[in-house]
């Protein structure tokens, strides 16, 4: 079992940046961040293997920029030139052996 731990969600004003972080309680595979905001679906942001190979989703491309700390087993999403849309609550995810692990959740709202 993987405990993620995420932290740093908080009210931004558009343009501005934030950043979030994610520890997973053991070493685990992929890492990610999704994000679900209010009546949409939860959808992929960034994804990161073990040795960085990265994906964005193409709303965020340009802006976020998603990394990790292998030896902490924690992935940052640092999220530049915000904008309202991105509000929503982030979730951290995990991969290992197989199984898929998530965080709570951290809600980032942007504000005109």
């Amino acid at each position: 079992q993987v405990q993620l731990v995420e932290s740093g969600g908080g009210l931004v004003q558009a343009g501005g940046s934030h950043r979030l972080s994610c520890a997973a309680s053991g070493s685990v595979f992929s890492m990610g961040w999704y994000r679900q905001a209010p009546g949409k679906q939860r959808e992929l942001v960034a994804r990161i293997t073990p040795d960085g190979v990265t994906n964005y989703a193409d709303s965020v491309k340009g802006r976020f920029t998603i990394s990790r700390d292998n030896a902490k087993n924690t992935v940052y999403l640092q999220m530049d030139s915000l904008k309202p849309e991105d509000t929503a609550v982030y979730y951290c995810n995990a991969q290992r052996l197989g199984e898929f692990y998530w965080g709570r959740g951290t809600q980032v709202t942007v504000s005109s």
